[in-house]
């Protein structure tokens, strides 16, 4: 049996972000997203460029615990909140799992679907909709949206 080289960064054998840190920044880009937030904002508000903040979104550097804290504090959840909703897939890479070799060690690239919840598109329509002040417009928004994707096949 041949000992596999596994870093102890917490990356994948292929240098690609673990799915945890990259769900993780995902979960603070939403946050932070919904808030109305730049990534500047947020940087400043806990000592850190935007490109740091960036870096964390992405999953390439890994977000330590303080951080982590300072994060649900300006970002106004718990530290929970970044973990919540994190498919068994992605909780199966975890860095002590793939360092034990019970995930994460195939020859196929793994392969990572964004959630349609986190894109920015998603986002910016969340928002707009909650913009339309009056009850009558915005339930006919939402009543055209559904039969738009009815119509498209998305029901």
């Amino acid at each position: 049996m041949v000992k596999r080289n596994v870093s102890t960064r917490g990356r994948l054998e292929s240098g690609a972000p673990n799915p945890v840190d990259v769900h993780v920044g995902a979960r603070m880009r939403l946050r932070r997203t919904l808030l109305g937030m730049s990534q500047e904002k947020l940087g400043e508000a806990i000592g850190l460029t935007f490109q740091q903040v960036q870096k964390y979104e992405r999953g390439a550097n890994r977000i330590g615990a303080s951080r982590l804290f300072d994060l649900s504090r300006v970002l106004d959840v718990p530290v929970s909140y970044f973990f919540d909703d994190m498919s068994d897939n992605t909780q199966a890479q975890s860095p002590v799992n793939i360092i034990k070799g019970s995930v994460g060690l195939s020859d196929e690239p793994a392969t990572y679907e964004a959630d349609p919840m986190t894109k920015r598109e998603t986002l910016e329509l969340v928002r707009a909709y909650y913009n339309i002040t009056d009850p009558q417009v915005r339930k006919r928004v939402y009543e055209l949206a559904k039969a738009l994707a009815a119509v498209a096949g998305g029901e």
